[in-house]
Parts: structure tokens; sequence; C-alpha cells
């Protein structure tokens, strides 16, 4: 009896485990994109406003983890066949599929109710983001192209709600500059995809990476970082605060440069969001651009 019971309380600590997993905290970082707004409007400063970010950064991560469920959910048989996405908690069966997929409907139901009573505008940017994530799951993702761009708007969206839950302006450059970051590291992730579907011979992974090849991906890559770098030099000149933001223009260049790096010499880039707590030099990038960017406001504003 004694075994049984440590045997129960084993098999829920696993469980709880693998949910912890399925829910993706590590991918939880896209969703810091929410506080953009309010650190180049200069409104951090705002204990309201900062509230409202926190409460949109959190439910972006209820929202995502729903879509990681089903996403997981769609591919839990493919993923048995890739070499690193086996070991995802539904696809190693060490998650069971109503657990997880009860959760995901928890998560979006609150996300989803919360939002429309804090802010409508806000709540039907989420559940614009939503409604296309499903679609990507579903069909788009399979289109050549198009797969890309619709992670990329991931992104956008994430930064326009981060304006409109804090009720502040956001000029154009800035949403170019994130949407074209956006697609610099949906196409890093689709070449190491590629590169991993070449290097195994698999029929396993993604049908789409069969209309791209590693020249186009590459292409793709040379024109989205310069179009990046130049639309971010714009922005730091005309978004209305201070053209002292253009001294953080090296850190963008020399953290797109390292991403390259990665991505071409050390074949990583599959995953974005891992290579921000792995790569102490693109996390040093990052913690420094945003430490220059509040004390540029602190002294030129």
């Amino acid at each position: 009896m004694i075994f049984s019971l440590g045997g129960i309380k084993l098999y829920r600590h696993s469980i709880l485990t693998a949910l912890w997993k399925q829910l993706r905290p590590r991918q939880w970082v896209k969703n810091f994109l929410v506080f953009a707004a309010l650190l180049f409007s200069f409104e951090f400063y705002h204990i309201e406003a900062l509230g409202q970010s926190i409460f949109g950064f959190i439910v972006f991560c209820f929202t995502a983890s729903s879509i990681y469920i089903l996403n997981d959910y769609r591919d839990r048989e493919a993923d048995r066949h890739h070499p690193e996405k086996k070991h995802r908690p539904m696809a190693s069966g060490a998650l069971p599929v109503s657990i997880a997929l009860l959760t995901g409907g928890i998560l979006l139901f609150t996300g989803l109710l919360s939002s429309f009573l804090v802010n409508k505008l806000f709540f039907a940017i989420v559940l614009i983001y939503f409604t296309m994530n499903v679609l990507y799951s579903i069909w788009l993702k399979h289109v050549v192209i198009i797969d890309i761009m619709i992670i990329a708007a991931g992104f956008v969206l994430r930064a326009i709600s981060g304006a409109v839950i804090i009720e502040v302006p956001f000029t154009p450059w800035f949403l170019l500059c994130i949407m074209l970051l956006s697609l610099f590291l949906a196409i890093g992730k689709r070449r190491h995809e590629l590169s991993l579907a070449l290097e195994y011979s698999s029929n396993s992974h993604r049908k789409v990476l069969g209309d791209y090849t590693l020249p186009l991906l590459d292409q793709m890559t040379s024109i989205v970082t310069a179009s990046t770098i130049v639309s971010y030099a714009v922005f730091t000149f005309t978004s209305g605060n201070t053209v002292h933001l253009m001294w953080t223009i090296p850190f963008v260049i020399y953290g797109m440069f390292r991403y390259l790096y990665l991505v071409h010499v050390k074949g990583k880039g599959g995953a974005p969001e891992k290579l921000l707590f792995e790569d102490k030099h693109i996390l040093i990038t990052v913690l420094l651009y945003a430490i220059a960017v509040v004390l540029i406001f602190t002294i030129f504003e």
C-alpha cells in the first residue's frame, strides 16, 4: 500500500512536469514584445501602464500555450519520427492527451475572457492571433512563404497589442522593424529545419520544407537582414522621442550577425527562444540594448 501511494505521487509529479514542459515556458520569451511599446513610449515609470503590460504578457502566454498544445496534439504522430520533437510530452506519451487538451481549453478561456473584460480592442487582437495560429496549424504552415509570414505576423500582433493595452500610439517604422526582425528569425528557423531534413533524409519533416532550398532561404536572409538594419536606423531618427536612439544601432547589428553566425556556422536556429538563454553573447547584447534604451530616454528625454 505504501508503494502504491508512492507510485501515485510519483505519477502525479511526472504528469505535472510533462504538463509544464508542454506549456513551453521558454517560448514565452517571445511575448516580451508586449513590453516594447511600454519601453519606447517611456511609460515604464507608470505603475498602471506597467501592470497593464504585465497583464497583456500573461494573456499572450496563456493563449500561446493553448496553441502549442493544439499544435502538438495535431502533430504528435509526425513528431514521434523527428530527431528532436519526439521528446515532446504528447509525442513521447509522457502527457495524456486528455489532460493536455483540458489544460489548453482552460488557458484559452481564461485569457480570452479576461482580455475581453479589460480591453475590447486588445481582446480582438488576441482573438485574431489565436485564429491565425489555428489556421496556420491546420493549413497555412503547408503554404510556402506564407508560413514564414504568418510567424512574423504573430510577433507584429504582440507588439501592436502592447501599445493597445497601454493606449499609446505606435509608428509604422516600429511595426516594420518588428515584422522584418520576425521574418529574420522565422527564416533562420526554417533553414535549420531544412538542414535537419536534408541531413536525416526523412519524410517525416514538414511537407513545406520540400518547397524550400538553402540558397533561397539564404537569399531571403540577406534581404531581410539588410532591410531590418536600415528600417531600425530610420526608426531611431523618426520615432518622435530622441535621435540619440541611434546609439543602439550597433547592438542590433551585432545581435543579428551573431544569430547568423549561430545559424550558418554552429547549425543552430531551430528554436530562437532557446538561443536567447543559451548563447551568452546574444543574452548580454539584449540586456545591454534594454539598458541603453532606458538610459537614453532618462538622460535625453
